[in-house]
Protein backbone atom coordinates (compact mmCIF):
# COMPACT_ATOMS: atom_id res chain seq x y z
CA UNK A 1 0.00 0.00 0.00
CA UNK A 2 1.50 3.36 -0.99
CA UNK A 3 1.33 6.55 1.06
CA UNK A 4 -1.64 8.05 -0.78
CA UNK A 5 -3.70 4.87 -0.65
CA UNK A 6 -2.93 4.51 3.04
CA UNK A 7 -3.89 8.11 3.82
CA UNK A 8 -7.16 7.90 1.88
CA UNK A 9 -8.02 4.71 3.75
CA UNK A 10 -7.46 6.36 7.13
CA UNK A 11 -9.48 9.51 6.37
CA UNK A 12 -12.43 7.32 5.39
CA UNK A 13 -12.84 6.57 9.11
CA UNK A 14 -14.87 9.30 10.89
CA UNK A 15 -13.03 9.90 14.18
CA UNK A 16 -14.19 13.18 15.74
CA UNK A 17 -13.50 13.17 19.47
CA UNK A 18 -16.01 14.60 21.96
CA UNK A 19 -14.98 16.98 24.73
CA UNK A 20 -18.27 16.37 26.59
CA UNK A 21 -17.73 12.63 26.84
CA UNK A 22 -16.04 11.18 29.92
CA UNK A 23 -15.17 7.84 28.32
CA UNK A 24 -11.82 6.89 26.81
CA UNK A 25 -11.77 7.08 23.91
CA UNK A 26 -14.36 9.84 23.97
CA UNK A 27 -16.07 8.39 20.88
CA UNK A 28 -16.37 4.69 20.09
CA UNK A 29 -15.77 5.28 16.38
CA UNK A 30 -12.09 5.99 17.09
CA UNK A 31 -11.72 2.33 18.01
CA UNK A 32 -12.52 1.28 14.44
CA UNK A 33 -9.46 3.09 13.09
CA UNK A 34 -7.36 1.79 16.00
CA UNK A 35 -8.35 -1.79 15.12
CA UNK A 36 -7.49 -1.25 11.46
CA UNK A 37 -4.09 0.17 12.39
CA UNK A 38 -3.38 -2.71 14.76
CA UNK A 39 -4.19 -5.22 12.03
CA UNK A 40 -2.09 -3.38 9.44
CA UNK A 41 0.95 -3.13 11.70
CA UNK A 42 0.71 -6.84 12.46
CA UNK A 43 0.48 -7.64 8.76
CA UNK A 44 3.59 -5.51 8.08
CA UNK A 45 5.52 -7.58 10.61
CA UNK A 46 6.15 -5.07 13.41
CA UNK A 47 6.93 -6.40 16.87
CA UNK A 48 4.85 -5.98 20.01
CA UNK A 49 1.75 -4.77 18.21
CA UNK A 50 -0.96 -4.12 20.78
CA UNK A 51 -4.18 -2.18 21.13
CA UNK A 52 -5.45 -1.28 24.58
CA UNK A 53 -9.12 -1.26 25.54
CA UNK A 54 -8.93 2.54 25.54
CA UNK A 55 -7.80 2.65 21.94
CA UNK A 56 -4.05 3.21 22.19
CA UNK A 57 -2.05 1.35 19.52
CA UNK A 58 1.59 0.45 20.15
CA UNK A 59 4.24 -1.27 18.03
CA UNK A 60 8.00 -1.48 17.70
CA UNK A 61 10.78 -2.22 15.22
CA UNK A 62 13.91 -3.84 16.68
CA UNK A 63 17.35 -2.36 16.10
CA UNK A 64 19.39 -3.57 13.13
CA UNK A 65 23.17 -3.51 12.94
CA UNK A 66 23.77 -1.32 15.99
CA UNK A 67 23.63 -1.64 19.74
CA UNK A 68 24.41 1.96 20.62
CA UNK A 69 21.76 3.98 18.77
CA UNK A 70 19.01 5.55 20.90
CA UNK A 71 15.48 4.19 20.86
CA UNK A 72 13.32 6.76 19.05
CA UNK A 73 9.55 7.03 19.28
CA UNK A 74 7.07 8.45 16.76
CA UNK A 75 3.54 9.37 17.83
CA UNK A 76 0.44 10.62 16.04
CA UNK A 77 -3.20 10.90 17.03
CA UNK A 78 -6.15 9.19 15.40
CA UNK A 79 -8.97 11.52 16.38
CA UNK A 80 -10.04 14.59 14.45
CA UNK A 81 -11.43 17.92 15.61
CA UNK A 82 -15.15 18.37 16.12
CA UNK A 83 -14.84 21.92 14.71
CA UNK A 84 -16.03 20.61 11.33
CA UNK A 85 -18.00 17.52 10.23
CA UNK A 86 -16.02 14.28 9.89
CA UNK A 87 -18.24 12.50 7.38
CA UNK A 88 -18.83 11.76 4.63
CA UNK A 89 -15.29 12.80 3.69
CA UNK A 90 -14.87 12.98 -0.08
CA UNK A 91 -11.15 13.59 -0.74
CA UNK A 92 -9.87 14.54 -4.16
CA UNK A 93 -6.32 14.59 -5.56
CA UNK A 94 -5.43 17.41 -7.94
CA UNK A 95 -2.33 18.95 -9.44
CA UNK A 96 -2.33 22.55 -8.31
CA UNK A 97 -1.57 25.01 -11.10
CA UNK A 98 -2.29 28.18 -9.15
CA UNK A 99 -5.35 30.29 -8.49
CA UNK A 100 -8.48 29.50 -6.53
CA UNK A 101 -9.64 25.89 -6.07
CA UNK A 102 -13.27 25.01 -6.73
CA UNK A 103 -14.03 22.43 -4.07
CA UNK A 104 -17.74 22.01 -4.67
CA UNK A 105 -19.42 23.20 -7.85
CA UNK A 106 -22.93 22.37 -6.68
CA UNK A 107 -22.58 24.43 -3.49
CA UNK A 108 -20.13 26.97 -4.95
CA UNK A 109 -17.52 26.33 -2.25
CA UNK A 110 -14.18 27.82 -3.28
CA UNK A 111 -10.81 27.86 -1.53
CA UNK A 112 -9.46 31.25 -2.54
CA UNK A 113 -5.88 32.45 -2.63
CA UNK A 114 -7.06 35.71 -1.10
CA UNK A 115 -8.22 33.96 2.06
CA UNK A 116 -5.55 31.22 1.99
CA UNK A 117 -2.41 32.87 0.55
CA UNK A 118 -0.29 29.86 1.56
CA UNK A 119 -1.63 28.18 -1.57
CA UNK A 120 0.97 30.19 -3.49
CA UNK A 121 3.65 27.91 -1.99
CA UNK A 122 2.14 24.80 -3.58
CA UNK A 123 2.26 25.46 -7.31
CA UNK A 124 2.88 22.14 -9.07
CA UNK A 125 2.15 20.06 -5.97
CA UNK A 126 -0.33 17.24 -5.80
CA UNK A 127 -2.89 18.41 -3.26
CA UNK A 128 -5.49 16.37 -1.45
CA UNK A 129 -8.57 18.49 -0.75
CA UNK A 130 -12.12 18.01 0.49
CA UNK A 131 -15.43 18.83 -1.20
CA UNK A 132 -15.80 21.76 1.20
CA UNK A 133 -18.43 20.12 3.42
CA UNK A 134 -16.16 18.27 5.89
CA UNK A 135 -12.66 18.43 7.22
CA UNK A 136 -10.06 16.23 5.53
CA UNK A 137 -8.52 14.61 8.59
CA UNK A 138 -4.88 15.31 7.71
CA UNK A 139 -4.69 16.42 11.33
CA UNK A 140 -3.46 13.93 12.17
CA UNK A 141 -4.04 11.06 9.78
CA UNK A 142 -1.30 12.47 7.58
CA UNK A 143 1.05 11.85 10.50
CA UNK A 144 -0.37 8.38 11.06
CA UNK A 145 0.06 7.48 7.38
CA UNK A 146 3.62 8.83 7.34
CA UNK A 147 4.64 6.83 10.40
CA UNK A 148 3.20 3.58 9.05
CA UNK A 149 4.81 4.17 5.66
CA UNK A 150 8.12 4.93 7.37
CA UNK A 151 7.83 1.67 9.30
CA UNK A 152 7.15 -0.31 6.12
CA UNK A 153 10.16 1.21 4.34
CA UNK A 154 12.42 0.83 7.37
CA UNK A 155 11.63 -2.89 7.56
CA UNK A 156 12.52 -3.23 3.87
CA UNK A 157 15.82 -1.33 4.23
CA UNK A 158 19.22 -2.84 4.99
CA UNK A 159 20.60 0.31 6.62
CA UNK A 160 21.54 0.02 10.31
CA UNK A 161 19.22 1.73 12.78
CA UNK A 162 18.28 1.74 16.42
CA UNK A 163 15.01 0.49 17.84
CA UNK A 164 11.90 2.43 16.87
CA UNK A 165 8.73 2.72 18.93
CA UNK A 166 5.37 3.72 17.44
CA UNK A 167 2.17 4.87 19.14
CA UNK A 168 -1.19 6.14 17.93
CA UNK A 169 -3.38 7.90 20.46
CA UNK A 170 -7.06 8.83 20.79
CA UNK A 171 -8.53 12.12 22.02
CA UNK A 172 -5.62 14.49 21.35
CA UNK A 173 -8.03 17.10 20.03
CA UNK A 174 -9.82 17.29 23.39
CA UNK A 175 -6.59 17.46 25.38
CA UNK A 176 -6.71 13.90 26.73
CA UNK A 177 -4.43 12.11 24.31
CA UNK A 178 -1.90 10.92 26.87
CA UNK A 179 -4.09 10.37 29.92
CA UNK A 180 -3.61 6.61 29.56
CA UNK A 181 -0.33 6.61 27.61
CA UNK A 182 2.16 4.06 28.97
CA UNK A 183 5.35 6.14 28.92
CA UNK A 184 7.44 3.50 30.70
CA UNK A 185 6.11 0.65 28.59
CA UNK A 186 6.62 2.66 25.40
CA UNK A 187 10.35 2.43 26.10
CA UNK A 188 11.69 5.29 23.96
CA UNK A 189 14.66 7.44 24.96
CA UNK A 190 12.93 10.36 23.27
CA UNK A 191 10.16 10.78 20.72
CA UNK A 192 8.61 13.06 18.15
CA UNK A 193 4.97 13.76 17.59
CA UNK A 194 4.24 13.90 13.86
CA UNK A 195 1.45 16.45 14.04
CA UNK A 196 2.64 19.70 12.45
CA UNK A 197 2.15 21.70 9.29
CA UNK A 198 4.19 22.45 6.14
CA UNK A 199 7.38 20.52 5.46
CA UNK A 200 10.35 22.04 7.28
CA UNK A 201 8.44 23.30 10.29
CA UNK A 202 9.71 22.09 13.65
CA UNK A 203 8.21 22.93 17.00
CA UNK A 204 9.39 22.49 20.56
CA UNK A 205 7.42 25.11 22.42
CA UNK A 206 3.68 25.46 22.70
CA UNK A 207 0.96 27.23 24.58
CA UNK A 208 0.17 26.60 28.18
CA UNK A 209 -3.46 25.55 27.92
CA UNK A 210 -6.53 25.54 30.15
CA UNK A 211 -10.27 25.10 29.68
CA UNK A 212 -12.96 27.10 31.43
CA UNK A 213 -16.67 26.51 31.93
CA UNK A 214 -18.85 29.48 32.85
CA UNK A 215 -22.28 28.61 34.28
CA UNK A 216 -24.92 31.28 34.68
CA UNK A 217 -28.18 30.60 36.52
CA UNK A 218 -31.23 32.69 35.74
CA UNK A 219 -34.88 32.85 36.75
CA UNK A 220 -37.72 32.47 34.29
CA UNK A 221 -41.18 33.95 34.53
CA UNK A 222 -43.84 34.94 32.02
CA UNK A 223 -42.45 37.97 30.13
CA UNK A 224 -45.70 39.84 30.73
CA UNK A 225 -45.01 39.93 34.45
CA UNK A 226 -41.21 39.80 34.35
CA UNK A 227 -40.34 43.30 35.52
CA UNK A 228 -38.05 43.20 38.52
CA UNK A 229 -38.21 39.40 38.68
CA UNK A 230 -36.80 37.75 35.54
CA UNK A 231 -33.09 37.01 35.41
CA UNK A 232 -32.22 36.13 31.82
CA UNK A 233 -29.20 33.82 31.86
CA UNK A 234 -28.84 34.00 28.06
CA UNK A 235 -28.50 37.79 28.19
CA UNK A 236 -26.09 37.60 31.12
CA UNK A 237 -23.95 35.17 29.07
CA UNK A 238 -23.60 37.85 26.38
CA UNK A 239 -22.72 40.36 29.08
CA UNK A 240 -20.07 38.06 30.53
CA UNK A 241 -18.40 37.54 27.15
CA UNK A 242 -18.27 41.31 26.64
CA UNK A 243 -16.36 41.74 29.91
CA UNK A 244 -13.33 39.89 28.55
CA UNK A 245 -10.65 41.66 26.43
CA UNK A 246 -12.20 41.92 22.97
CA UNK A 247 -8.88 41.85 21.08
CA UNK A 248 -7.45 38.82 22.88
CA UNK A 249 -9.17 36.25 20.67
CA UNK A 250 -7.73 33.84 18.06
CA UNK A 251 -8.79 36.03 15.14
CA UNK A 252 -6.82 38.99 16.52
CA UNK A 253 -3.63 37.30 17.76
CA UNK A 254 -0.52 35.60 16.37
CA UNK A 255 2.96 34.37 17.32
CA UNK A 256 3.40 34.38 21.07
CA UNK A 257 0.17 36.26 21.78
CA UNK A 258 -2.30 34.33 23.92
CA UNK A 259 -6.07 34.40 23.77
CA UNK A 260 -9.48 33.60 25.22
CA UNK A 261 -11.41 31.39 22.78
CA UNK A 262 -15.16 31.01 23.22
CA UNK A 263 -15.81 27.61 21.65
CA UNK A 264 -19.42 26.95 22.66
CA UNK A 265 -22.46 28.77 24.03
CA UNK A 266 -25.77 27.21 24.95
CA UNK A 267 -28.61 28.29 27.15
CA UNK A 268 -31.95 29.92 27.77
CA UNK A 269 -33.50 32.17 30.40
CA UNK A 270 -32.99 29.66 33.22
CA UNK A 271 -29.41 28.61 32.52
CA UNK A 272 -26.55 29.41 30.15
CA UNK A 273 -23.15 27.77 29.73
CA UNK A 274 -20.09 29.21 27.98
CA UNK A 275 -17.11 27.00 27.15
CA UNK A 276 -13.70 28.67 26.74
CA UNK A 277 -10.17 27.57 26.08
CA UNK A 278 -7.36 29.78 27.40
CA UNK A 279 -3.91 29.84 25.82
CA UNK A 280 -0.61 31.62 26.42
CA UNK A 281 3.05 30.71 25.94
CA UNK A 282 3.83 32.51 29.20
CA UNK A 283 2.48 30.63 32.22
CA UNK A 284 2.21 33.83 34.25
CA UNK A 285 0.05 35.43 31.57
CA UNK A 286 -2.16 32.35 31.47
CA UNK A 287 -2.72 32.75 35.21
CA UNK A 288 -3.70 36.38 34.55
CA UNK A 289 -6.28 35.20 32.02
CA UNK A 290 -7.74 32.79 34.56
CA UNK A 291 -8.05 35.63 37.08
CA UNK A 292 -9.64 37.87 34.45
CA UNK A 293 -12.35 35.26 33.93
CA UNK A 294 -12.98 35.04 37.67
CA UNK A 295 -13.08 38.85 37.83
CA UNK A 296 -15.74 38.95 35.10
CA UNK A 297 -17.84 36.51 37.14
CA UNK A 298 -17.53 38.71 40.23
CA UNK A 299 -18.65 41.76 38.26
CA UNK A 300 -21.69 39.88 36.92
CA UNK A 301 -22.59 38.70 40.41
CA UNK A 302 -22.27 42.22 41.82
CA UNK A 303 -24.58 43.55 39.11
CA UNK A 304 -27.26 40.86 39.16
CA UNK A 305 -27.06 38.82 42.34
CA UNK A 306 -24.62 36.73 44.34
CA UNK A 307 -23.68 33.30 42.99
CA UNK A 308 -25.44 33.96 39.71
CA UNK A 309 -22.23 33.10 37.81
CA UNK A 310 -19.57 30.49 38.56
CA UNK A 311 -16.35 29.69 36.69
CA UNK A 312 -14.58 26.31 36.70
CA UNK A 313 -11.07 26.20 35.22
CA UNK A 314 -8.96 23.12 34.47
CA UNK A 315 -5.36 23.06 33.20
CA UNK A 316 -4.91 21.05 30.00
CA UNK A 317 -1.17 21.08 29.22
CA UNK A 318 1.99 23.13 29.69
CA UNK A 319 4.66 24.66 27.46
CA UNK A 320 7.28 21.99 26.79
CA UNK A 321 10.10 24.39 25.92
CA UNK A 322 11.73 24.43 29.34
CA UNK A 323 12.16 20.65 29.34
CA UNK A 324 13.07 20.30 25.66
CA UNK A 325 15.88 22.83 26.08
CA UNK A 326 17.59 20.26 28.32
CA UNK A 327 17.71 17.90 25.32
CA UNK A 328 18.38 20.18 22.36
CA UNK A 329 20.31 17.46 20.57
CA UNK A 330 17.01 15.86 19.54
CA UNK A 331 15.89 19.15 17.98
CA UNK A 332 19.25 19.50 16.23
CA UNK A 333 18.95 15.99 14.79
CA UNK A 334 15.59 16.88 13.27
CA UNK A 335 16.98 20.14 11.90
CA UNK A 336 19.90 18.29 10.28
CA UNK A 337 17.52 15.80 8.64
CA UNK A 338 15.36 18.61 7.23
CA UNK A 339 18.46 20.21 5.70
CA UNK A 340 19.50 16.90 4.16
CA UNK A 341 16.16 16.91 2.35
CA UNK A 342 16.78 20.33 0.84
CA UNK A 343 14.87 22.65 3.15
CA UNK A 344 15.82 25.07 5.88
CA UNK A 345 14.20 24.29 9.23
CA UNK A 346 11.52 26.74 10.31
CA UNK A 347 11.31 26.65 14.10
CA UNK A 348 7.98 28.11 15.18
CA UNK A 349 5.97 28.16 18.41
CA UNK A 350 2.91 25.93 18.31
CA UNK A 351 -0.23 28.01 18.60
CA UNK A 352 -1.93 25.04 20.17
CA UNK A 353 -0.82 21.87 21.87
CA UNK A 354 0.20 18.34 21.00
CA UNK A 355 0.41 15.07 22.86
CA UNK A 356 4.13 15.86 23.01
CA UNK A 357 3.59 18.70 25.45
CA UNK A 358 2.19 16.42 28.12
CA UNK A 359 4.58 13.58 27.27
CA UNK A 360 7.48 15.95 27.76
CA UNK A 361 6.07 16.89 31.15
CA UNK A 362 5.84 13.17 31.95
CA UNK A 363 9.53 12.67 31.19
CA UNK A 364 9.54 11.74 27.48
CA UNK A 365 11.10 14.66 25.52
CA UNK A 366 8.91 15.04 22.46
CA UNK A 367 9.24 17.87 19.88
CA UNK A 368 6.76 18.11 17.02
CA UNK A 369 7.49 17.37 13.34
CA UNK A 370 5.72 18.51 10.17
CA UNK A 371 3.17 16.45 8.22
CA UNK A 372 2.53 18.53 5.07
CA UNK A 373 -1.02 19.57 5.99
CA UNK A 374 -2.66 23.00 6.14
CA UNK A 375 -5.88 24.68 7.33
CA UNK A 376 -6.52 22.19 10.11
CA UNK A 377 -9.92 22.02 11.85
CA UNK A 378 -11.52 23.42 8.73
CA UNK A 379 -13.58 22.44 5.70
CA UNK A 380 -10.73 23.98 3.70
CA UNK A 381 -8.10 21.61 5.09
CA UNK A 382 -5.68 20.18 2.54
CA UNK A 383 -2.48 18.17 2.39
CA UNK A 384 0.39 18.18 -0.09
CA UNK A 385 1.24 14.65 -1.19
CA UNK A 386 4.69 15.93 -2.24
CA UNK A 387 5.35 17.19 1.29
CA UNK A 388 3.90 14.08 2.89
CA UNK A 389 6.45 12.00 0.95
CA UNK A 390 9.22 14.28 2.23
CA UNK A 391 7.92 13.84 5.77
CA UNK A 392 8.26 10.06 5.44
CA UNK A 393 11.85 10.58 4.31
CA UNK A 394 12.39 12.93 7.26
CA UNK A 395 11.40 10.22 9.73
CA UNK A 396 13.70 7.72 8.02
CA UNK A 397 16.64 10.13 8.04
CA UNK A 398 16.16 10.83 11.75
CA UNK A 399 16.27 7.09 12.48
CA UNK A 400 19.20 6.34 10.19
CA UNK A 401 21.26 9.33 11.31
CA UNK A 402 20.90 8.37 14.97
CA UNK A 403 22.78 5.14 14.17
CA UNK A 404 25.80 6.88 12.64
Amino acid sequence: MDLLERFLKYVSFPTNSDEESESCPSTAKQLLLAEALRDELQALGLDGVAMTEKGYVYASIPARGTETAPTIGFISHMDTSSAAPDSPIRPRLLTYEGGDILLNEEKNIIMTVERYPQLKNYHGHQLIVTDGTTLLGADDKAGVAEIVTMAERLLASEKPHGAVKIAFTPDEEVGRGVESFDVKGFGADYAYTVDGGPFGELEYECFNGASATVEIRGLSIHPGSAKGVMKNAALYACEYAALLPEKEIPAETEGYEGFYHLVKVEGDVEKAVLKYILRDHDLGKLEEKKEEMRRAARILNERHGAELCTVTIRDSYYNMRQEIEKHMEIVERAEAAIRELGAEPVVVPIRGGTDGAMLTTLGLPCPNLCTGGQNYHSRFEFASLDEMEKCVELLLHIVWNAAL
